[in-house]
Order: C-alpha cells, then sequence, then structure tokens
C-alpha cells in the first residue's frame, strides 16, 4: 500500500479518520489514529457544548478545541493530526485560525465552499503555512468553482481534496432526491475530479491528492476506490465502534444494534439533509413534534433557531454523551454492519490485511 503524499507532508497508510461531530472524534480517536500511521482527525464543531461555561459557548469552543489539540498531540507526538471544521459554523474564523496557531498537519474544511481566506488570519500566514489544506466537497462542479478561486483570487491551491460521496453519515452534500434508489457512484465523482483537477496540478507543477469518503468500510472497499483514482480514503463510521472512539459507550451501542432498514435519511433542522440511525427522537420529529430550543449562540449561519423543530448541536452533543433520548446518531450507510467493539489498532489490522487480499487476488486474475 503506497503511503499518502500531501505536498510535503508523508502519511505512512492512506486512511485518514473521519471527524465527525459533536464530540465523536477528539483527542482520542485522532491520537490512536494517528499512532497507526493515518491522520488522526478531531471535529472542532460544537465542541464547546460537551462541558465547561455555555453561557459563551464561542470562548467555550475555542478552549476545549485547543486543549484537544494539545491532549492529541500529548498522546500522539509523532503521529499526524488535523482538525475538520464546518465553514457553515458562524465561528469558523476563529477555529481556523486557532489550527494553525496551532500547527496542525491539515485542515479539513466541509459545509460550504471554502473560496477565501478567513480575516483571522494573515495572508502570507495562510498562504505559506505548515498546515495543509483539504476543502471537502462532492462534485466535481463545485472543485472546478474552488479551483477557479484560489488559482485567480488567492495564488495558490489547496492541498488535498476530500471528496465525499452520498452514502457518508452526517449532513450531506447532495439533495434528498439524490440519496434515494439507485446512488451516483462515489468512483465516478472521482473520475470527474481527477479531470477537474489535472489542467491545475500542470499550471502549477504540483500534486493535489483526492481522499475519497463515503460508504468506505471495510479493505476491499479501499482497493477498489484508489483503483478508481482515490489517493487515499477517509472512513468514519467504521472508527465509531472502537474503544478509543470518544463518544459515549451507549452512543456506539446505536450502530451495534441498528439494521440496514434503520439507517436513514432525515431533514436536519439547518436545511442539508443527513445519514442518521433511526430512533424514537427521530420518530418523535418526524412525527411532527418539537423540542424547546434556548439559543444562546446561533452556532450555524443556516440555522434559524425560531423556525426549527429542535436544536441540531445540543441533540448531537446529547448523543455523544450517551442521551438517545434526547438526541440521535449521525451514521455512514455501512454502520449496520458493526458486530462488536474494537481497537483502532484492530481496524487497521483489519484493513491492511483486507487491502493486501484484493491487491493480491487482482494480481492473480490480471
Amino acid at each position: 500500500m503506497k503511503s499518502l503524499q500531501i505536498g510535503d507532508l508523508t502519511v505512512r497508510y492512506p486512511i485518514v479518520q473521519g471527524g465527525m461531530g459533536v464530540g465523536i472524534s477528539l483527542s482520542g480517536l485522532a491520537s490512536a489514529v494517528a499512532r497507526q500511521g493515518g491522520i488522526g482527525v478531531i471535529s472542532a464543531v460544537g465542541i464547546g457544548l460537551l462541558e465547561g461555561d455555555h453561557k459563551n459557548f464561542r470562548k467555550n469552543n475555542q478552549i476545549l478545541f485547543e486543549r484537544e489539540i494539545k491532549r492529541a498531540r500529548k498522546l500522539a507526538p509523532d503521529g499526524i493530526l488535523g482538525a475538520n471544521i464546518m465553514f457553515a459554523v458562524t465561528d469558523f474564523d476563529d477555529m481556523f485560525r486557532i489550527a494553525l496557531e496551532q500547527e496542525l498537519d491539515i485542515v479539513i474544511v466541509g459545509a460550504g465552499l471554502f473560496l477565501k481566506i478567513p480575516p483571522t488570519v494573515e495572508k502570507d500566514k495562510f498562504i505559506y503555512s505548515h498546515t495543509k489544506y483539504a476543502p471537502k466537497l462532492s462534485s466535481a462542479r463545485a472543485v472546478k468553482l474552488t479551483l477557479k478561486v484560489w488559482d485567480e483570487k488567492i495564488g495558490r491551491l489547496p492541498d488535498a481534496f476530500v471528496i465525499e460521496g452520498p452514502k457518508a453519515g452526517g449532513h450531506l452534500g447532495f439533495k434528498k432526491n439524490e440519496l434515494t434508489g439507485e446512488l451516483k457512484p462515489l468512483a465516478q465523482i472521482i473520475r470527474e475530479v481527477k479531470q477537474v483537477i489535472e489542467p491545475y496540478e500542470d499550471k502549477y507543477g504540483q500534486s493535489i491528492p483526492i481522499i475519497a469518503a463515503g460508504g468506505i468500510y471495510t479493505g476491499y472497499d479501499m482497493y477498489d476506490i484508489m483503483k478508481a483514482g482515490a489517493d487515499a480514503v477517509k472512513i468514519g463510521t467504521r472508527f465509531v465502534t472502537t474503544q478509543e472512539c470518544d463518544a459515549d459507550p451507549r452512543f456506539k451501542q446505536e450502530y451495534l444494534r441498528a439494521n440496514q432498514e434503520d439507517i436513514v435519511i432525515i431533514d436536519s433542522p439547518v436545511g442539508l439533509p443527513g445519514r442518521a440511525v433511526e430512533n424514537d427522537f427521530i420518530r418523535s420529529v418526524n412525527a411532527g413534534e418539537t423540542k424547546p430550543i434556548k439559543c444562546e449562540w446561533r452556532c450555524l449561519k443556516t440555522c434559524d433557531w425560531r423556525k426549527v423543530p429542535y436544536c441540531i448541536a445540543q441533540a448531537l452533543a446529547n448523543a455523544a454523551k450517551g442521551n438517545l433520548e434526547e438526541g440521535f446518531a449521525f451514521a455512514g450507510s455501512n454502520a449496520y454492519r458493526a458486530t462488536k467493539i474494537e481497537t483502532v489498532a484492530e481496524v487497521f489490522e483489519q484493513l491492511l490485511e483486507e487491502y493486501e487480499k484484493a491487491q493480491k487476488k487482482e494480481v492473480v486474475y490480471s
């Protein structure tokens, strides 16, 4: 298995752990993945809801985010660490600044088009930062626009792209009707993105790796999508049912109890479809029930808390802490395949073994 090269950053195994919020992937999971030779990713979204002073969410977010970065680095001093920061959150600029100040190896930016330098960061620091930038997108069209704007307005390119297909968990960059019936294959999206990227790679004389995400659960899946042109994979769901995952054990049990039909598409209050494990909370919302909301901090740019049936950030934070009566678990399409709690080391061992088997089988047949 080839290593992943992002500029001058070499990752032993082309495995990026998905940044899962609220509070599912923090320093515990990220450091464990980093120690195994992948990229461990802390989810920055809503982190301030997990503990501390809820009267000042914005400041608390910054304090806890910085703390988790330092914890992860202490646990994995030689590992490669990153963060997932949603562009749609109202404190994106501050969280991005912290990621650069803490010299994280990579920042993945999803939930919106990352088309400008945050005002909290000086242009030279942004352009020459040690930190690599990887926009997370779901179409070649969005990649093309991002490359055009970075080329013309910023004067450099993103270091990598995370391309997320329709089988991913959490909020999705697709219309709801694109998530039912026959889904667009991730491999097709990857091939379309490669065609868009190549002219810019030639212009700048640099390689822009593609990290494929959504529905990748086994080493066989890894092999197939990398054969289709991906340089690496991002895996979230598979790492939830690990001992090191930062979620409460009751959250992990949602995956273990789920059948395939329990993995459903929901309408999120923030205007995006999402994939989750159906439970009583989701059923009650679908039945028209509303949950009391007292929003002291408008965390998402697209959310009008006066009109939504419940607070998505609080529901996810509740679930992460094990309160599934007042929340639910986001999950990828393969969450039902989980049968036991494993260690991150065991998951890596299985992924690498399955990848090698797929590779050998291909050699035999070719």
